[in-house]
């Protein structure tokens, strides 16, 4: 008996043994037809150079904040979506995300100098008038230009033909001072602090005047930046034909807003329309053209000017030094974004009434109509008709301006909705 159950032992021992050993040779077939297992693997938001418009430098803006693309530091708000699909080529600007840490976001806008089709109608005029065939290399026919070669001086200037005729109301009346300035404080190239070209490569110069001619937006929010007290949201870099810059909301979301804060921006307007024309550096900003997309809201309530392309600029230490001649210099740069016509306004005509009269016929009624009780409504309202209706001189400009704050400072309020201004407004007579 105990010899049969020791042979039964190791029979079941055995047997146990093979099933060991057959297993084992299961899993070796399985693991030699079968893939490996896959390692993690990080979705990627995948570009092209043609959306970003990387295919297109050096006729771009530049690629100070490309990396920051690329690495995922920059994020559209379609790629928290599960499908990281980039968002329509053809809109103008998108709502995105930035980060220096991957921890902590902050939103921020994505914008194009213009439209996708205007760019391309853009390129392809370049091409047929300067190189005869319908495609061609951007770059080697825009370096052809005269006004291109002229940029070998070292120094931009006001006289032909390194900025006249363009058709950045910025360089309508351009100073001495003021481009100067532009080179001083390119951002898309290593700070030099020099007046003179030197720093700048023949790419770098290609870019400047390239953006110069399309959009004057992105320059005018490096050479007077946010931080030095200007109206302007914070530039952070460009990449391609798509610029980066601190995000706001367009005042046509407030026109509904309550009543308090309505005045508020209002009188934030006005306030920065009083900046533009009396600064310590002595630029006269105007508007050549305005509407509900022009100014922005941050989201601590502060206003400012959202799209700086309709801003135009006199110098009123050392006054324009181009003459109000009929004929200007015109070439291919003047064409990228509007048809080849002359401007017909003088620098000489434009008074400090000019933004105001379209501020008050395009954007406060809108904000300020029906929103107060009588007769404070009324004594609005016919402000506002008076002064769209035209104003016969600078000077009730700020009669104007001044008899409106007046009725409106009683009209807002004093809370946390004005992050801006809170607590401050609870200690000074200011607010």
């Amino acid at each position: 008996m105990g010899r049969w159950i020791c042979c039964l032992g190791s029979r079941v021992a055995d047997l146990l043994m093979l099933l060991l050993v057959l297993a084992l040779s299961s899993n070796t077939s399985t693991a030699a037809t079968a893939s490996p297992p896959a390692p993690h693997i990080k979705h990627s938001y995948s570009f092209g150079r043609t959306f970003l418009g990387l295919d297109k430098c050096n006729a771009c803006i530049g690629t100070s904040i490309c990396k920051k693309f690329f690495k995922e530091e920059i994020r559209f708000d379609t790629w928290l979506s599960s499908h990281f699909k980039l968002p329509p080529s053809y809109l103008l600007s998108y709502s995105g995300n930035y980060t220096d840490d991957a921890k902590t976001w902050r939103t921020v806008d994505i914008t194009r100098l213009t439209s996708k089709y205007r760019h391309d109608r853009a390129d392809k005029r370049i091409c047929t008038s300067l190189m005869k065939t319908k495609t061609c290399s951007l770059e080697r026919a825009l370096r052809r230009t005269q006004r291109f070669q002229k940029l070998e001086n070292k120094h931009l200037c006001p006289v032909f033909p390194s900025v006249q005729g363009l058709s950045s109301p910025m360089l309508r009346c351009p100073s001495q001072r003021l481009l100067d300035r532009i080179v001083r404080r390119y951002a898309e190239v290593p700070d030099a602090g020099s007046i003179y070209m030197d720093h700048l490569t023949d790419r770098d110069k290609l870019r400047l005047l390239y953006t110069l001619s399309v959009n004057s937006h992105p320059i005018l929010l490096q050479i007077f930046p946010d931080v030095e007290g200007w109206p302007f949201p914070r530039y952070l870099g460009s990449c391609g034909r798509l610029l980066v810059s601190a995000s706001t909301r367009p005042l046509r979301d407030f026109y509904g807003a309550a009543p308090e804060v309505a005045a508020d921006l209002a009188l934030q307007l006005l306030a920065v329309l009083r900046f533009l024309g009396t600064n310590d550096l002595n630029y006269f900003f105007y508007f050549t053209h305005v509407d509900a997309g022009t100014f922005g809201v941050f989201s601590n309530g502060h206003l400012f000017i959202r799209d700086a392309s309709t801003l135009g600029i006199i110098d009123k230490e050392e006054g324009s030094q181009l003459t109000d001649e009929p004929q200007e210099y015109q070439d291919i740069f003047s064409c990228l974004t509007a048809d080849c016509q002359p401007t017909s306004v003088s620098c000489n005509s434009i008074g400090e009434k000019h933004s105001l009269i379209m501020v008050c016929r395009e954007l406060l009624p809108q904000l300020l109509r029906g929103k107060f009780p009588q007769p404070v409504q009324e004594k609005i309202d016919n402000f506002l008709q008076h002064c769209a209706d035209g104003l016969t001189d600078d000077q009730g400009v700020n009669k104007v301006v001044a008899k409106l704050a007046e009725l409106l400072k009683p009209l807002r309020s004093c809370d946390s909705r004005f992050a801006y201004r809170y607590p401050d407004c609870k200690y000074s007579d200011k607010y």
